[in-house]
């Protein structure tokens, strides 16, 4: 702590309950550079073209740290990495009925493609569409290596501690998991967006890293509880921890259906897609 704050630390004043409100009352238009922005429509940083009087989500997600939401059937999620150096590491439950998730096999498989880009979608095994990738302009995304692990972490940085300085993403999504009745054994793989990973015709990998400040949406097919971590992909090659923070924002939109780019790929991801919609309409979403 700097001399300036330990002097503004001293001068508060909080030895009666009158004095305590007042102080808490103080510290209640503190801004930081990451923090929810309540109501959404305060964002700094209100997508383009978006009213942001109709925004649900507006965050901006601190290097190494997480962030989580229930969303409606419709939402429009965007990710923006403003820096090139965010890395947002992401997994989705059904909020209906959260033992359905992200399985990251049947999102390479149904596509026939591993690699995430527009119109990809974000299968549970169910067979059915969770969210679908769309508005990419990073294309440097990963499905293969999921988050990073505390053994991982420690190994590398020394420490992977949630509340340390190089927290493991498997940390974070422990905590965020928590928050919605979800615990360990809950956290299956997740898909990372703005770091990508190639596969070599051997079989290795290979750390693409960044595209430079880019973004992505996701539509939500199903109410969805989203949880993203903010931390180092695991095969960033670099010793020091390092990522950048991250921009989220959700506002109502429509999920995607006949006539649409994505709907119409395949017959694989029209029968995804059909599944998904039997569901919603029979809950009568």
């Amino acid at each position: 702590m700097d001399t300036q704050s330990a002097a503004r630390d001293r001068e508060r004043d909080t030895g009666s309950v009158t004095a305590a409100r007042a102080d808490a009352r103080a510290q209640g238009d503190q801004q930081s550079e990451w923090m929810p922005y309540l109501p959404a429509s305060s964002t700094p940083h209100p997508p383009e073209g978006v009213d942001p009087s109709t925004l649900t989500w507006a965050e901006t997600v601190a290097p190494g740290g997480y962030t989580h939401k229930v969303l409606a059937r419709g939402t429009r999620i965007r990710l923006d990495d403003p820096t090139g150096d965010a890395c947002a590491h992401v997994l989705l439950f059904n909020a209906l009925e959260q033992v359905e998730r992200l399985n990251v096999a049947d999102t390479r498989k149904i596509p026939w493609q591993a690699y995430l880009s527009d119109g990809h979608p974000l299968l549970s095994g169910d067979g059915r569409v969770l969210a679908t990738v769309d508005r990419d302009t990073s294309h440097r995304h990963d499905t293969f290596c999921g988050t990073s692990s505390d053994a991982w972490n420690q190994h590398k940085y020394g420490d992977a501690r949630p509340e340390g300085p190089t927290p493991s993403g498997q940390a974070l999504f422990t905590l965020a998991a928590a928050k919605h009745g979800l615990g360990p054994r809950d956290l299956v793989p997740a898909v990372s967006f703005f770091q990508g990973v190639t596969v070599e015709p051997d079989g290795s990998f290979t750390w693409l890293g960044s595209a430079g400040p880019a973004g992505v949406d996701l539509i939500a097919e199903l109410p969805l509880t989203v949880l993203i971590a903010n931390v180092a992909h695991p095969l960033d090659p670099r010793e020091r921890y390092q990522v950048g923070p991250l921009r989220v924002h959700a506002w109502t939109s429509s999920p995607t259906g006949p006539g649409d780019r994505a709907y119409e790929a395949s017959p694989e991801r029209e029968r995804a897609y059909l599944n998904t919609i039997d569901y919603a309409q029979a809950r009568g979403l």
